[in-house]
């Protein structure tokens, strides 16, 4: 399917995989237009596009998934016949003290998304709506399960993982039914440069550097599966170029670790990278809380079916990636200092600083 020259619309496009993706599809196919459309909410922030926000094909609509009258002026304006859907309220610990939102952006948004292509598109070969979901829709793994297929039955347990199904079924309905063009992505969990620090990895790079508590939920023993956000975006160009409408493709980073495991491995990298006191390992920093409400154990991806039908392939080991995402952290402080401050304060405080002072 032919790409260059055509003209994109990127949804939440300011946040950690959509800046990651714009930045690398301009690059790998500067010939393209792209419409980065996000709302800016706290995980929203345009230096995530770096030099790129300055870029003549690319344009910045600042609005909201659930407005159909700014979405139809952006069809109509910018003739968009491609959309990469990653708009959404992401974070499982938020949909548990507020799902309302996760609602709101992740189902009513998606579906006004879907209604607005269908009304602007006609049968077009070319046009494609990339819906970007999650492996928290197939629920719960036991440590004896194989990884989720795409053939495998729902069961979310979040709200989060709740909302994006339900968002993975309207999509899928709209091919159905009116033959919408789309296409489902389930990623593994993401990790990388500009992710906002709520999510494990950045938040405890960035406590292990500034000598504050590692809050661990429960045991620790909850795995998940890890994918450098370069591959994921490789993944949906993939997906893009040559994959089938209507059907799903799963994502996985073939990296699966404890949580106890992930966060000894940074604290014995970053001290390393720091020259730090062995004597004085920042493992002393871990403190187990409370753990999150209805927390699912493990989350695994069947990659099989994007590898051999579209030949995508994983291109960054865990070991080199994790180390470079460190890396990056720590040549980028003064992006995460102004990300630590204002609303991020209230959240930990809310999150964290509470169960630290149960234990």
């Amino acid at each position: 399917m032919k790409i260059n020259g055509k003209s994109f619309l990127v949804t939440g496009g300011a946040g950690f995989i959509g800046s990651n993706f714009v930045r690398y599809w301009l690059h790998h196919h500067p010939a393209d237009q792209v419409v980065l459309l996000d709302a800016l909410t706290y995980a929203g922030n345009l230096e995530n596009l770096d030099t790129f926000i300055d870029a003549p094909n690319l344009h910045f609509v600042k609005g909201d998934i659930r407005d159909s009258e700014q979405l139809d002026l952006i069809f109509s304006t910018e003739s968009i016949d491609k959309v990469v859907h990653f708009a959404a309220e992401s974070h499982v610990d938020r949909s548990i003290s507020g799902p309302k939102s996760f609602v709101e952006t992740n189902v009513d948004g998606t579906l006004t998304l879907l209604e607005v292509a269908r009304q602007h598109w006609t049968s077009d070969q070319n046009q494609r709506f990339i819906h970007v979901s999650t492996d928290g829709v197939y629920g719960s793994l036991l440590l004896d399960q194989p990884p989720s297929k795409e053939t495998d039955s729902y069961q979310p347990n979040s709200p989060y993982a709740a909302s994006k199904a339900a968002s993975d079924h309207l999509v899928r309905a709209y091919h159905h039914t009116y033959q919408l063009p789309t296409v489902t992505i389930h990623a593994s969990n993401n990790y990388g440069p500009y992710q906002f620090p709520e999510k494990l990895i950045p938040l405890m790079i960035l406590n292990i550097l500034e000598k504050k508590p590692l809050p661990i939920y429960g045991d620790g023993q909850n795995i998940r599966e890890w994918i450098h956000v370069q591959d994921t975006c490789s993944a949906i160009e993939a997906v893009l170029q040559d994959g089938m409408v209507g059907e799903i493709y799963n994502v996985g980073g073939d990296h699966q670790c404890s949580n106890i495991d992930l966060v000894n491995l940074l604290c014995d990298l970053v001290d390393n990278r720091l020259d730090r006191n062995p004597q004085n390992s920042s493992r002393q920093l871990i403190t187990f809380v409370t753990d999150r409400q209805g927390h699912d154990r493990r989350y695994a991806l069947d990659s099989t079916k994007i590898q051999t039908e579209l030949g995508w392939q994983l291109a960054e080991p865990f070991e080199t990636g994790i180390q470079k995402t460190i890396d990056w952290y720590l040549e980028h402080q003064s992006w995460w200092e102004k990300v630590l401050s204002g609303e991020y304060r209230d959240y930990y405080t809310t999150q964290y600083e509470n169960r630290l002072k149960q234990v």
